[in-house]
């Protein structure tokens, strides 16, 4: 491959989405014939080689897997080695090394000393590989530095090294992205547990209580809802999981609900059975449910009925929450979803925050609700999420 054009296309990768590299790569696997000048084939094999080198490089440039994307750096760049090496200066290598680790370390410290490229002569009399040291910038701080060795190192790789470090550090700073938003995911989970925890729990005991004597049979059977419902609630594994264990969930929090209300409370289900499988966010659903019952029902003296539905929408499957209960003003309800502040319905605009930054932000949820027309909250969830298996979490 031309290497201006390998350094033009680099140029350009740092902005470039890797579902878009992967889409480019499936078309070069069916086969070149279509695809051009031997630039444009050129530029597709410079791509492939990017999507398959990212992904090892998101969890950090010390990571074991880095190794993985020096190897498929150095048939990008065309080098006859490639070292990547970290802050910590551990050394990812791929090629022949031959002492060229030891070179690698010396060179990256003396472009984390400079922060700019460099080019070195061969290491000794007898080798004939020259190296370029390129340093890996995330917010101005070298984190890294990628060296490349070829014999001779020629102006194009120079550039192709320099663009390549940028686009590592594109793809350092996509896996820091990454991280944050696992760690915000499980804040908004431990938000939606605290809430759970001090409201819920304190009614679910006291309705138990409340049969001991009188009927010591539903008081168990109330005792091991509670069981199924709290571990549920309160496991640690994974931010997603299927409508199907969601809705036993649900049924565990409804007949303690049904314990505190009695024939107050009453419930309808319409689940389409094609919709079980469908993978949601973990505590997505029943905190819709517990809103109906808090804010819909509860205010009122005599009770209601709660609607949970789900259907198949194509693509995606719709999940309701309805209740025929006081409602709100649909005015306030926009204000308490743009709210920051703790406060009442907190667990529906958690889960409408959480669906945004999953789903885009068309993802979220729509709430039909007035002044004693009761509520009705709808979420889509797409049914093809190959990235949010509940079993891999």
């Amino acid at each position: 491959m031309n290497d201006v054009v390998l350094a033009a296309v680099l140029g350009v990768l740092g902005g470039v989405a890797l579902t878009v590299l992967l889409l480019l790569a499936r078309r070069f696997a069916r086969g070149a014939a279509d695809l051009g000048s031997d630039a444009d084939q050129g530029a597709l094999r410079a791509l492939h080689q990017a999507s398959l080198a990212a992904p090892h490089l998101r969890a950090g440039l010390a990571g074991p897997d880095v190794v993985k994307a020096a190897r498929h750096l150095r048939v990008l760049l065309g080098s006859a080695a490639v070292a990547i090496v970290s802050a910590d200066d551990t050394v990812s290598f791929d090629g022949a090394s031959d002492g060229l680790e030891s070179a690698a370390l010396r060179i990256a410290e003396r472009v984390r000393a400079s922060g700019r490229r460099q080019v070195f002569p061969a290491p000794s009399k007898t080798d004939d590989l020259e190296a370029v040291g390129a340093p890996i910038l995330v917010d101005g701080r070298a984190v890294g530095v990628i060296v490349a060795f070829a014999a001779p190192v020629r102006a194009a790789l120079v550039r192709a090294a320099e663009e390549v470090a940028d686009w590592c550090a594109a793809q350092v700073e996509l896996g820091g992205l990454d991280a944050s938003r696992a760690q915000l995911a499980e804040a908004e989970l431990r938000s939606l547990r605290a809430q759970i925890s001090p409201h819920f729990i304190y009614n679910a005991l006291t309705a138990i209580a409340s049969f001991i004597t009188t009927d010591p049979d539903r008081a168990r059977d109330l005792v091991l809802e509670f069981a199924d419902f709290t571990r549920y609630s309160f496991r640690r594994q994974g931010e997603f999981t299927t409508l199907a264990d969601e809705l036993g969930s649900i049924h565990s929090y409804l007949e303690l609900e049904r314990a505190r209300f009695g024939d107050r409370l009453r419930v309808t289900l319409q689940i389409a059975p094609e919709t079980l499988a469908t993978v949601i966010p973990f505590l997505s659903v029943q905190p819709l449910v517990e809103n109906a019952v808090r804010h819909g029902l509860e205010p009122g003296e005599g009770g209601g009925e709660i609607r949970i539905a789900s259907r198949d929408d194509g693509t995606h499957t719709e999940i309701t929450v309805e209740d025929d209960g006081v409602g709100m003003d649909p005015d306030g309800l926009r204000s308490l979803l743009t709210a920051r502040e703790d406060g009442g319905h907190v667990g529906l605009r958690n889960v409408d925050t959480r669906l945004r930054q999953l789903y885009g932000s068309t993802g979220g949820l729509v709430v039909e609700t007035n002044t004693g027309a009761g509520t009705l909250v709808r979420m889509r969830v797409p049914k093809s999420q190959p990235l949010h298996d509940p079993d891999d979490d």
